[in-house]
């Protein structure tokens, strides 16, 4: 099936950003199986728009003209507003059993910080780091419809970086110390920029040179003001980094690597 977009996560073109209000769900429409970002967070900076894949299905005893999942914050039929500002539909792969048909369809929700469907005017704020209910809403032929409260769920975070990383003197003496430094910032939706992120824990990690894999050297608490220094003893040449875990409202960040050649 070629992809098609479902405005604000809608099935059908011009079909408005409120979806009918919700109610009891009905024995021939159901939704089941829905994941969305693999059931990871999804992670969101302050303007680059963010695709998470989406995946469910949905069972019927009736013909259906549209249908849709969609992740909301708020109570739904009076003040929600959605996640995704649109979705694209890859496909849905049908079959019956039963009396009843199912599709297992596959679609890519885009997330745009800078243009929420409702909600905060328009744009994410820092509260909204949190864990976003979903419904699924279907559109019968010849009327009616049937909108359910699902009980999946996904954790949107802000997302994390650590700017400035540097590795000191270059190259230095082998076992002679090297200073590592660098500083934890978060987005700050509210305020559309990136503010230092104090008193984190981050992970100082080592990859050999002509190796692929990192390992954890020491973990360093940032200062009150999201910098980070810490010195360690130049062994062999190979590359610095910083790796910060994230946390429930946080993402995960690396920064960038920087080799230190040691003579």
């Amino acid at each position: 099936m070629a992809a098609a977009a479902l405005a604000g996560g809608m099935a059908l073109a011009g079909v408005g950003l409120t979806a009918p209000a919700a109610h009891a769900a009905e024995s021939d429409v159901s939704f089941s199986n829905i994941v969305i970002n693999n059931g990871k967070p999804i992670v969101v900076g302050i303007s680059a728009e963010v695709e998470a894949p989406l995946t469910y299905t949905v069972k019927s005893k009736v013909a259906l003209d549209s249908w849709w999942v969609e992740a909301y914050r708020g109570t739904y039929g009076s003040n929600e507003y959605l996640l995704a500002v649109f979705t694209t539909r890859w496909s849905c792969r049908t079959s019956s059993a039963g009396g009843y048909t199912f599709r297992d369809c596959d679609e890519t929700m885009t997330v745009d910080p800078d243009n929420m469907p409702g909600g905060n005017g328009n744009n994410l704020v820092n509260s909204d780091a949190s864990t976003w209910k979903t419904l699924g809403t279907a559109i019968k032929k010849g009327g009616g419809y049937d909108t359910d409260l699902l009980s999946p769920t996904v954790r949107l975070q802000r997302a994390s970086r650590i700017q400035s990383a540097n590795a000191t003197p270059e190259p230095v003496t082998k076992g002679k110390p090297i200073t590592v430094t660098g500083t934890v910032q978060r987005a700050n939706w509210s305020e559309h920029r990136y503010d230092n992120y104090g008193g984190r824990l981050v992970k100082l990690q080592f990859k050999p040179a002509g190796s692929s894999t990192y390992t954890t050297v020491k973990s360093v608490t940032a200062n009150s003001s999201g910098h980070l220094k810490t010195t360690v003893t130049a062994s062999q040449d190979g590359t610095w980094r910083w790796r910060y875990s994230g946390n429930t409202t946080t993402g995960a960040s690396n920064s960038t690597g920087d080799y230190v050649d040691v003579n």
